[in-house]
């Protein structure tokens, strides 16, 4: 039910995304605020919305509106011929005028309608609300002749990136992400299920994910890890050593280590998954400082780019080293009765997808905002979690793989190497020239 008046909540800001005396000159900011906000409470229910299907989604989606706007812009370059397979994209008419207004909403409407295409009854009223309310609001007032060509540029950017998406080897969902059939290892350091009830769960979630295109680093492969400590049930050995400090963070839970794990842990349909919190973080960033448009579209497009490249490089690494979640170990091992504070995702567990994409977020975000950058995190506070206070994304981003361990969902070697593979990501996305 909350999550239903949410989304309901979503679709009255769609019937009333402009209010009067809004300034024309501010349109294509507001463009941009609206549909983001719409797009953070579709994730939370769209089905098929892993936090590996989000993080694509917000690449595709940011650079849209980069493109978009970048079309018609005296600073901001385009990414194509950057990003892997993107071709040069439909360019405008030589001296003819555009509303970027116009042009953005139509771009997004067509974007988001598409991503999100399988979404329920309530979330496809609220898209369709919003690009026609936005769309009667952004071309009030402008010449017929710039509405059309507008519009048209917008479309025909938006179909642009969705062509170029769709052969990237993550376009089609089926069975909500787990495969019909899978062999499981045979190890004992071989990932089992964690869940017993839920049928579609006895097989992990997008096995392949690892192997679709890449935005702006080679391909998955691109930023290796070393192995995780070598599986023992020796008391002596590292492995056993990391599963006893597991146990022993459960058990020492202060009501802050319960907070932190409970703000990072971004469950698909309760949240806006992992990839939307950074998106979160950085659209509180951007309307608290009242940033340039242009730094917004910009900031979008690279943080979607990292965030949809780290899952990539992520389940590479999960499912090459493929090892078994710390609730199986511990109750395997040393405690049958163990419960970690969290649940455990349906997925092998090195490295931490929470650490490598708050890795990558903390690289990207730095490098546009700059180091000891403060900020508050209002992210969960809709559902009732206290905000949190930040001096960087570095801390943010050790905090968000610490919470991993405070839930009992990760060891320690996943989150430190998931950090470093992030940051290791995050430095191909920042490679990209974004600006004249």
């Amino acid at each position: 039910m909350i999550l239903l008046s949410r989304l309901c909540a979503a679709f009255l800001l769609a019937l009333c995304v402009w209010s009067p005396g809004v300034a024309r000159a501010a349109a294509p900011e507001k463009v941009l605020h609206d549909w983001y906000r719409l797009i953070l409470e579709l994730v939370r229910h769209t089905p098929t919305y892993s936090p590996p299907v989000a993080s694509r989604s917000f690449a595709y989606l940011g650079v849209t509106a980069h493109e978009a706007v970048a079309g018609g812009s005296d600073d901001l370059l385009s990414l194509a011929g950057q990003l892997n397979g993107l071709t040069t994209l439909p360019e405008r008419q030589q001296g003819a005028a555009y509303d970027e207004a116009v042009v953005l909403n139509a771009a997004l409407t067509q974007a988001v309608e598409a991503y999100f295409g399988n979404t329920g009854p309530t979330g496809q009223r609220a898209m369709a609300a919003m690009g026609t309310r936005l769309r009667d609001r952004v071309t009030e007032g402008v010449a017929p002749d710039v509405v059309a060509r507008s519009i048209a540029q917008g479309e025909a950017v938006a179909a642009h990136v969705l062509a170029w998406s769709a052969d990237d080897g993550g376009a089609v969902i089926e069975n909500m992400g787990f495969p019909q059939t899978y062999t499981p290892g045979a190890a004992p350091e071989s990932w089992v299920p964690t869940n017993a009830t839920v049928r579609q769960q006895q097989a992990p979630l997008l096995p392949d994910w690892g192997n679709n295109r890449t935005f702006a680093m080679p391909d998955g492969k691109t930023c290796p890890l070393p192995p995780p400590p070598a599986y023992s049930e020796d008391p002596a050995s590292d492995f056993y050593r990391e599963a006893m400090e597991v146990v022993e963070a459960k058990a020492n839970l202060t009501p802050e280590h319960i907070h932190i794990a409970r703000s990072w842990s971004d469950d698909p349909m309760l949240s806006t998954t992992p990839p939307g919190h950074w998106v979160s973080i950085a659209r509180q960033v951007l309307e608290r400082d009242n940033a340039p448009f242009d730094r917004q579209v910009e900031v979008h497009a690279l943080l979607g780019v990292g965030l949809a490249d780290s899952f990539i490089g992520c389940w590479d690494a999960k499912f090459r080293y493929d090892l078994l979640r710390p609730v199986t170990y511990i109750r395997r091992v040393i405690d049958p009765a163990w419960e970690p504070l969290l649940i455990t995702p349906p997925f092998p567990e090195y490295p931490s997808g929470h650490s490598t994409q708050s890795g990558a977020a903390d690289v990207i975000l730095t490098a546009l905002f700059g180091d000891d950058f403060a900020f508050e995190d209002n992210t969960m506070a809709p559902d009732g979690l206290a905000p949190r206070q930040f001096p960087s994304f570095h801390a943010a981003a050790e905090e968000a793989g610490i919470s991993r361990l405070y839930g009992g969902i990760h060891f320690r070697a996943a989150i430190e190497q998931g950090l470093a593979q992030g940051r290791c990501i995050g430095a191909h996305t920042i490679a990209l020239t974004t600006r004249r």
